[in-house]
């Protein structure tokens, strides 16, 4: 049974501003500095259980020129260009149904295109195991990671027992909880981050479209066999695969997780980012020629200017991107489509 990997790449990243724009999202962007965007390193992490002919990318069609540009290995029908976004169900349901029409026992990886892994070794062995554990069963494993704090942005996977070192069944699906009952899940030891990573087979995962969104599924169906995407996909629901498949068949007992902890981030905002790179003794995380100066907690990314000195600053974000230069308050970072929109 082969594998294929579906990477999902339309979302345009707005609450990185000005970095991340409608134009040029955070997907394509070298954010944390290491000369690779977070979909290169999304397909780089792969390498070893995937060659390039079984890469797939739904991104937006104004996206499709960039994806080539930065993967040229991954076949130009593998590319699938969105003409309205519709959330991540009728994206999956259309890349597993194309995946269906060339490999008929295929085996899936679906995962977003903005995460950061730290530990690739570690993230090769838990998506080898889930892949082993699908391959002959008629289930869906999601990746939990597990949580080091109470967080409260990510959505959560609730496990049956504590057992982590394996696939083990879901008993329901979380949304994203306020502290005091995330509090509650770290405690409790059952809980996982919720990273939007799946594994399945072809068989299971349209199999579950059909039995949970019958129309969707018909939908994708004619779709695909008319090649009739301009006028059938932005008629598709829009709703999520965890809304769409996920939270029904955790119900019907379809659902496992496997537990990880291989330096996971969905690297939704600055705060997370920060998180990820490099700080001084003072906090401070940089991508760029960054000099602090009496700084503490800030997080900087100027790769585009020749230098930037800063002085006195503490606990900010600032990030310059084709002539547009943000500097605000960490803890006011929830405001940055605010401002991103501002004349």
């Amino acid at each position: 049974m082969s594998t294929h990997v579906v990477i999902m790449a339309g979302g345009v990243g707005s609450r990185f501003w000005p970095l991340s724009t409608p134009q040029f999202p955070k997907q394509f962007i070298d954010i944390l500095g290491c000369g690779r965007s977070l979909i290169q390193l999304t397909v780089d992490r792969f390498q070893g259980l995937c060659p390039m002919s079984n890469f797939w990318v739904v991104t937006n069609e104004n996206y499709v020129g960039t994806v080539h540009e930065q993967l040229p290995d991954i076949p130009e029908g593998h590319i699938l260009a969105e003409p309205a976004a519709r959330n991540t169900a009728p994206c999956i349901a259309w890349a597993c149904r194309m995946i269906k029409e060339e490999d008929a026992q295929a085996n899936i990886v679906v995962t977003p295109s903005d995460a950061v892994v730290m530990n690739t070794q570690e993230f090769q062995r838990v998506i080898k195991e889930s892949l082993d554990f699908t391959a002959s069963r008629q289930c869906i494993v999601t990746i939990g990671i597990k949580p080091n704090r109470p967080e409260t942005g990510y959505g959560y996977v609730c496990m049956k027992g504590c057992d982590t070192d394996g696939v083990a069944p879901v008993l329901e699906f979380k949304e994203k909880p306020d502290l005091e009952t995330a509090q509650e899940y770290l405690k409790a030891g059952n809980y996982l981050w919720n990273a939007g990573i799946f594994v399945w087979n072809v068989k299971t995962v349209l199999g579950a479209l059909e039995c949970y969104k019958p129309v969707l599924s018909e939908q994708i169906d004619t779709m695909v066999r008319t090649g009739n995407v301009k006028e059938i996909f932005p008629t598709c629901e829009k709703i999520s695969i965890d809304f769409a498949v996920m939270e029904p068949a955790s119900h019907d007992s379809l659902v496992y997780t496997h537990p990880a902890d291989f330096g996971w981030s969905d690297l939704g905002n600055w705060s997370s980012l920060h998180e990820k790179l490099a700080h001084d003794a003072q906090g401070n995380g940089s991508v760029g020629n960054v000099s602090f100066y009496e700084c503490d907690n800030c997080v900087v990314h100027a790769s585009g200017l020749k230098r930037v000195v800063l002085q006195g600053l503490d606990g900010y974000i600032v990030s310059e991107k084709d002539g547009q230069l943000l500097v605000c308050r960490r803890s006011e970072e929830q405001r940055i489509r605010e401002f991103s929109s501002a004349k």
